[in-house]
């Protein structure tokens, strides 16, 4: 019996980007841009994060779900779990 498993090479890296009135962050999967957030997701108001921290730590979580083979939605639970500023 033969078991192969085979599985997409992922290379994921976040980075924080500054932004106009605030941060954001880009996920890269072998150096191609594959998410690139600039405002706080799930909330009504247009807003970027007010720190870089903030921005790194929505980005590690969307990292992980993604690692995880999950979807990368953050909800508005997630946010509050992160203490983000909304």
């Amino acid at each position: 019996m033969l078991f192969v498993i085979c599985q997409k090479e992922q290379d994921l890296k976040i980075q924080s980007i500054k932004v106009t009135d605030g941060w954001g962050y880009q996920i890269t999967n072998n150096d191609k841009i594959i998410i690139k957030q600039t405002i706080i997701p799930v909330i009504r108001n247009s807003k970027s994060f007010k720190t870089e921290k903030e921005a790194l730590a929505v980005g590690q979580l969307v990292v992980k779900k993604l690692n995880a083979n999950n979807s990368p939605t953050i909800t508005k639970n997630d946010l509050i779990l992160l203490k983000i500023k909304m």
